[in-house]
């Protein structure tokens, strides 16, 4: 794992798991973290959120009390009543409001605390986005058929791209405005790979860094089964049949480089 890259210093602090944001100034980073139904992990994954960072949990529908937890604990909760990952994604950044966003997701998969590693090459403007390669602590971390569906949009990816990616990562950061830019679409499964496509489309610099992945907490919504498998990659093979977007104002969403 790489060593984790300072941002800067912020005017927070954390009292009994609680975040508490000084009013003088906005966070430097939003990060987005859908939810349906993750109360039992939300206390670990927000206690995780690095300091001075807004954390925006997207309810998408739980019926477990998550989004009272979630505000109890000081995060912006934002409803989403359209079920669907990417609506959950894309209603947290509209909601965004800092330069950075980063997504995670919420099952206590992944580590927010890990979150400056991969948000600081978009801060220091080395990449445009960056995303988490997940390397699974124990086999039952990462099943074999989602393994396996992630090797093939691997492939996938860059045979439609050119992008030598190795993981589609939930874990990723870019900046705001350039992710708006992108006029993403896809509402389901197929959102982050939207992102990846276009934003390659767009000539965007896009890296990778290693972050542990962890068994979750509960079950998965979307690859926990080879039915939710399947209705994950039908959605992504949509994706990759677009045709590379070419018109002027989509050109000209290449962070930092003046086109």
């Amino acid at each position: 794992m790489r060593p984790l890259i300072p941002i800067c210093s912020f005017c927070l602090r954390r009292v009994g798991g609680v975040i508490e944001t000084s009013p003088s100034s906005a966070a430097p980073v939003d990060v987005v973290l859908p939810c349906l139904d993750e109360a039992e992990a939300l206390p670990w994954v927000l206690g995780r959120i690095p300091s001075g960072w807004r954390a925006i949990v997207v309810d998408n529908g739980s019926v477990d009390n998550s989004p009272d937890i979630a505000r109890a604990l000081g995060a912006h909760v934002v409803h989403e009543p359209r079920r669907g990952f990417g609506a959950a994604c894309h209603a947290g950044l509209t909601a965004a409001t800092a330069d950075i966003v980063c997504f995670c997701d919420c099952d206590a998969s992944l580590d927010p605390a890990l979150l400056p590693a991969v948000g600081g090459p978009v801060l220091d403007g080395s990449a445009d986005l960056v995303l988490g390669r997940r390397r699974p602590v124990t086999r039952r971390a990462w099943p074999l058929h989602a393994r396996l569906a992630n090797l093939e949009l691997a492939r996938l990816i860059r045979r439609r791209t050119g992008l030598r990616l190795h993981d589609l990562g939930p874990m990723r950061a870019a900046r705001r405005q350039s992710l708006l830019a992108l006029d993403l679409t896809d509402r389901r499964s197929g959102y982050p790979l939207q992102m990846v496509v276009r934003a390659a489309d767009a000539g965007w610099r896009v890296a990778e860094t290693d972050v542990p992945y962890r068994p979750r907490t509960g079950r998965s919504k979307v690859t926990g089964t080879w039915r939710g498998t399947w209705h994950a990659v039908r959605d992504m093979r949509a994706v990759l049949a677009e045709r590379p977007v070419t018109d002027p104002v989509s050109a000209a969403t290449t962070p930092g480089t003046g086109r």
